[in-house]
């Protein structure tokens, strides 16, 4: 039983994840932490990720906050460098950060929200892969993609397009960086995030309603520790045969 526990921890490990200070990627973070990995986290709000990191010291982990702008490769060095000064080493690398507001036809979409939208979704991923195939001797990539990749998403082309070329991304490196690191992606589903219901223009008092529209089979909506246990997983030894899968985690919903 206790070999079963053990491939699943994360126990004297090391990941980064960006996007950590709020969200999927505060949920990510603490789940990491408490499966006993060492956490190095990402993100522009100095403020958000110290907190996030003060509480994971509070309750006997260890963390790192590293202010950085993902869409930035020199400041994706600069973070691999402190977690290294920090903690010695660098197994798993989350690319979380991302995300898109504006919801408008391509036909109307201003060019310049196209390049930036690319920018933090796409080329910070790929940015980032590099930055960890460069300092990873043994360990995983795993890249937080969308349902929006995977068919039409009428008024979020843009970001659907950056999300599809993270999908592809992950599998092309899959193959490319094996064997030694693993490199997957997840799709979450509906989470009510900030930037979430920023998009879909809603409330959190209109989260009953969020749940109707989408029909989710299982129920509820998500939280971004559904989101964090899979990241768990896929950088675990429980998942040490899973490289280049898209793993989709939404209550049963279909993708968008």
């Amino acid at each position: 039983m206790q070999d079963l526990f053990n491939r699943f921890s994360l126990q004297d490990q090391v990941a980064v994840i960006t996007g950590a200070g709020r969200g999927i990627g505060e949920g990510i973070a603490k789940d990491m932490a408490a499966a006993g990995a060492k956490v190095a986290l990402a993100a522009r709000r100095t403020q958000e990720i110290e907190a996030v990191a003060e509480h994971i010291r509070s309750a006997g982990g260890e963390a790192i906050a590293v202010t950085t702008d993902v869409t930035d490769p020199d400041a994706l060095e600069n973070l691999a460098q402190a977690t290294l000064k920090a903690f010695g080493s660098i197994h798993h690398w989350v690319n979380n950060a991302g995300g898109s507001t504006m919801r408008q036809p391509m036909s109307t979409l201003p060019r310049e929200e196209w390049h930036r939208t690319l920018a933090v979704n796409l080329t910070s991923v790929f940015d980032g892969c590099m930055t960890a195939a460069r300092h990873i001797q043994q360990g995983s990539i795993i890249n937080i993609s969308s349902g929006a990749g995977t068919g039409p998403v009428p008024g979020s082309g843009h970001y659907g397009a950056a999300k599809a070329g993270v999908n592809s991304l992950t599998w092309t490196l899959s193959a490319e960086l094996a064997p030694n690191i693993r490199v997957n992606g997840v799709m979450p589903g509906a989470i009510p995030t900030e930037v979430m219901l920023t998009a879909l223009k809603k409330s959190e008092d209109q989260l009953d309603e969020l749940l109707e529209e989408w029909n989710i089979p299982l129920g509820r909506l998500g939280t971004p520790q559904d989101i964090g246990s899979a990241c768990v997983y896929l950088a675990s030894d429980a998942a040490s045969w899973i490289s280049g899968e898209i793993l989709r985690v939404g209550g049963g919903a279909k993708p968008r």
